[in-house]
């Protein structure tokens, strides 16, 4: 008999938990998706970018797509990177790709709220994704471990280790590690595989105008040969030279 009133009570219980789902469905939903947000955030790699302060970073997020992809459509992936330190590279390639991608670099702490508002306004006027807004430390994270969608959890887990990053690196590391593991050709990675790739010589050796030239391929580097006279190359670089002029470079 006791087991019947336990059954019974079991039952109405479940029925009463059916009951208040049904009746408050949305509650349950952004419960369950606040719990797979809170999952996905706890278990983004912490410890691996507070290792960078010390070790070098080996294959990225992003180097891992572009071999996948390659074997998905039949083709080979060769890789090629050489690491310098940031002494190593020419001030004036660094204060290239500095003005190209992010003019407050030094000054922000991962973020550029005008850019992120300027980008949201456009966005909102095109009805689609297309400004960037993302600081180096932004674009160095995407690159180490996230994925280059554009879904907004993707987009909160790089704003989390973007904080993050700038706490636990100095700004000259994180500036470092940026270039090199930038992709700046179809399987270049780095200042100075993108040297040898495109001008035949060391990083030492760049020059003010290919410094800017490899700058201005940042955004389609598997489009474009920063040695070319292509209009884009030719018509970004110089703009970049112009910033850099202004800026006291």
């Amino acid at each position: 008999m006791l087991k019947n009133v336990d059954l019974y009570s079991l039952r109405g219980r479940a029925r009463s938990i059916g009951e208040w789902s049904r009746a408050h469905w949305i509650s349950v939903i952004v419960g369950i998706l606040t719990l797979f947000v809170v999952e996905q955030v706890v278990v983004l790699p912490y410890h691996q970018v507070a290792m960078l302060a010390t070790r070098n970073p080996g294959e990225t997020a992003f180097m891992r797509e572009r071999a996948d992809r390659a074997k998905r459509e039949g083709r080979q992936f060769k890789m090629v990177q050489h690491w310098l330190s940031l002494a190593d590279i020419p001030s004036d390639v660094v204060n290239a790709i500095i003005v190209a991608e992010d003019g407050t670099f030094w000054s922000n702490h991962g973020f550029d709220w005008y850019e992120v508002r300027e980008s949201v306004e456009r966005d909102l006027e095109e009805g689609r994704a297309a400004r960037g807004a993302s600081t180096i430390t932004q674009q160095l994270v995407k690159n180490l471990y996230l994925s280059p969608s554009k879904n907004p959890l993707r987009k909160l887990k790089e704003w989390i280790l973007t904080w993050w990053m700038e706490r636990k690196l100095s700004k000259s590391r994180i500036l470092e590690v940026y270039l090199n593991v930038i992709e700046l050709g179809d399987g270049v990675y780095g200042i100075d595989a993108a040297s040898w790739y495109h001008f035949g010589k060391p990083a030492e050796l760049l020059t003010r105008e290919e410094g800017a030239r490899l700058a201005a391929i940042i955004p389609d580097p598997r489009d474009y040969m920063a040695a070319s006279d292509s209009p884009y190359v030719v018509r970004r670089s110089s703009m970049i030279l112009d910033r850099m002029e202004a800026r006291g470079y």
